[in-house]
């Protein structure tokens, strides 16, 4: 089986999770891994993606919407992690992308690390809002997610792969 992976990764949690895949495939049905490829062909695509905005980011979205007639799936990373309803929506909205005429393969997510940028904008905002409860379990998750992906993550992807590869 010919087998790319393929991912955009803004901080390296996605770059992470595709090199975990690269280790895990066999060798020889591996024929791509990096970042967004034109022209590689391939009979199972692993499409990875951080996620911006509650989706994948635009250029895995242009890439997903040129497939068609293959099989595709998706592994994510998000700074909000632990929830499987989180996750499906944000699985809802990629394969809006995606082609109906491509076989979709269930997905794997987890929870990455966010830019420092995003806990100055938390803290500034608590500042201006301290009695708010929301912004503070945003602060909580952003502390929590810096350690991920981790060594649970990494092994569950690779489960992940031995499911999808034995379908």
């Amino acid at each position: 089986m010919r087998i790319a992976v393929v991912y955009d990764s803004l901080t390296g949690n996605t770059k992470i999770l595709a090199d975990e895949l690269k280790k895990a495939l066999p060798p020889e049905d591996l024929v791509y891994c990096g970042p967004l490829p034109d022209g590689i062909e391939a009979d199972l695509y692993l499409i990875g993606s951080w996620t911006d905005k509650g989706s994948c980011s635009a250029k895995i979205a242009g890439f997903l919407e040129k497939l068609s007639g293959k099989t595709i799936a998706v592994f994510a990373t998000a700074g909000f992690g632990g929830s499987e309803e989180y996750y499906q929506a944000i699985f809802e909205r990629i394969k809006t992308h995606i082609d109906q005429s491509n076989q979709i393969l269930p997905p794997f997510f987890c929870q990455g690390k966010m830019p420092a940028g995003v806990l100055a904008r938390y803290q500034k905002l608590a500042e201006a809002n301290p009695a708010d409860e929301k912004i503070r379990q945003s602060i909580a998750n952003f502390h929590q997610a810096a350690s991920h992906p981790d060594e649970g993550d990494l092994a569950n992807i690779r489960t992940w792969l031995e499911n999808i590869l034995a379908q």
